[in-house]
C-alpha cells in the first residue's frame, strides 16, 4: 500500500499542558511522558484529537476530508471503517531551559538528535545531513555554537561551555520551525548536554504552577481548591509524524474523487499553510497550548 508522509514541526508560542489525568506525588496534573526515559511528549491519541478538532473547525463535523481522513465518529458509524491519517506521538526535540548566561538555552542530547534523524529516515523526508558528535559528552560539559563563555549555567547546574561546530544539526532544526530568526537564534542558544543531564533536566526543569480558586462572594480561596500543575514551556520545540493511506472506505473510488493517500495527507496539511497554528492540550480556555506548526513533506 502507497504512502504518503510528513512531519510536524510544533513550536510552542504559549504554554503547553496535554495532562495524564492522574498525579504523580506532589504534582496534581503532570504532563504526558515517555515511560522509559521521562522525556515529555504528547501522546498520538491527544495529537489526534487535536488535528481532528482543527480540521472540524476548517472544514466542518460532517465534511469527506474529515470522515475520511480520521474515520467517522462514533455518534455516525464509527465501526464502519478506520481513518487514512496515522498520528504519532509528539515527540521533543529542544527544551527551553533559563540561564544566567543568556535568555535562556535550547537544550537537546545526542539521544534525541539521533531518533529525530531515524524517524525523518523512516518518514522519508530528506533533511540536510547532520552531525551528531561522536563521543560521549561528560555530564560536566556542554556543547555549543556561539557562547564566548567559559562557563555555562542551566537551572542550578554550572557547565564547561565547549564549542563545537553545529551548523549541520542548526540547518535540520530550523527546517521544522516557524520563526524567520530560528537559524540565528539557535546559532547562539543550542546547547548540547549529555543523554543522563538531559534526562535529569526533562524531569526537573519544567514549570510547576500553583493555581487556585477563589469563592465569588467571600472573594477568597474556595476550601481545597490549591492544585499544582505541570507544563511544556513555549519555545519548546517538538514534530510529530504523520503517515497517510489511501481512502479505507468501501468502495470508496466509485462515491468520491481524490482519496489517494496524496491527498489525505495534502487535506491535512494544507490547514497549516495560510494559518500555521495549532491548539493542543487542555486549558484552551486560559490561552494555552498554542503552537506554530511548520508541515515538511515526504519527497
Amino acid at each position: 500500500m502507497k504512502q504518503a508522509n510528513a512531519l510536524l514541526g510544533l513550536l510552542a508560542q504559549t504554554s503547553i499542558h496535554a495532562g495524564t489525568g492522574q498525579n504523580t506525588g506532589a504534582i496534581d496534573l503532570p504532563i504526558q511522558r515517555e515511560g522509559h526515559n521521562g522525556y515529555p511528549c504528547v501522546y498520538g491519541s491527544a495529537m489526534k484529537g487535536a488535528l481532528r478538532a482543527h480540521a472540524e473547525t476548517a472544514y466542518g463535523q460532517t465534511d469527506d476530508k474529515v470522515i475520511l481522513g480520521f474515520g467517522p465518529s462514533m455518534q455516525s458509524g464509527g465501526s464502519d471503517h478506520a481513518g487514512a491519517l496515522m498520528i504519532s506521538d509528539a515527540r521533543l526535540l529542544l527544551l527551553p531551559v533559563r540561564s544566567l548566561t543568556s535568555q535562556f538555552k535550547w537544550v537537546t542530547c545526542p539521544a534525541v538528535l539521533s531518533r529525530f534523524k531515524q524517524d525523518a529516515l523512516r518518514f522519508g523526508i530528506e533533511l540536510n545531513a547532520f552531525d551528531i558528535p561522536d563521543r560521549p559528552i561528560p555530564t560536566g560539559e556542554a556543547l555549543v555554537s556561539g557562547s564566548e563563555e567559559d562557563s555555562l549555567f542551566l537551572e542550578e547546574y554550572r557547565f564547561q561551555a565547549q564549542k563545537h561546530n553545529l551548523s549541520t544539526i542548526i540547518e535540520a532544526l530550523t527546517s521544522l520551525m516557524q520563526n524567520d530568526q530560528a537559524k540565528e537564534n539557535l546559532k547562539q542558544q543550542l546547547t548540547i548536554v549529555s543523554n543522563d543531564m538531559f534526562s535529569h533536566i526533562c524531569q526537573h526543569a519544567t514549570p510547576v504552577n500553583a493555581h487556585i480558586a477563589i469563592d465569588s462572594e467571600t472573594k477568597v480561596v474556595r476550601p481545597g481548591a490549591l492544585w499544582y500543575e505541570e507544563t511544556l514551556p513555549p519555545e519548546t520545540l517538538l514534530y510529530v509524524g504523520i503517515s497517510a493511506n489511501a481512502s479505507r472506505k468501501k468502495d470508496d473510488k466509485n462515491e468520491h474523487q481524490n482519496t489517494s493517500a496524496k491527498h489525505m495527507l495534502a487535506n491535512l496539511t494544507s490547514l497549516f499553510v495560510e494559518k500555521p497554528w495549532l491548539q493542543v492540550g487542555g486549558n484552551e480556555t486560559v490561552g494555552m497550548g498554542w503552537c506554530a506548526v511548520k508541515p515538511v513533506k515526504a519527497q
